[in-house]
């Protein structure tokens, strides 16, 4: 599943923030939910946390989905899973 997020800036503000979240399946069956963060052409920061229970990644996945809707971030692309974007 992935999900990618945009802060939607007034006119002559700022470029926009993003945060692209991915949660993908390992070859050992674990789980790894990937969250990058950053301004549109600038610095990124990427966090990564593995999952042994498919679950509990989901759960993650929709909590920093869910955070990241609160603090005003738009769905902007959406891949996976129905519902990923939660809307």
């Amino acid at each position: 599943m992935r999900i990618y997020l945009q802060t939607m800036p007034d006119a002559g503000a700022e470029a926009p923030r993003y945060v692209q979240i991915t949660l993908e399946q390992d070859l050992l069956g674990a789980w790894t939910l990937y969250r990058e963060t950053g301004v549109q052409g600038g610095k990124a920061m990427l966090k990564r946390e593995v999952f042994v229970d498919r679950e509990l990644a989901i759960a993650a996945f929709t909590k920093a989905r869910d955070a990241q809707l609160k603090k005003g971030f738009k769905v902007m692309f959406s891949q996976g899973q129905e519902s990923a974007h939660g809307r």
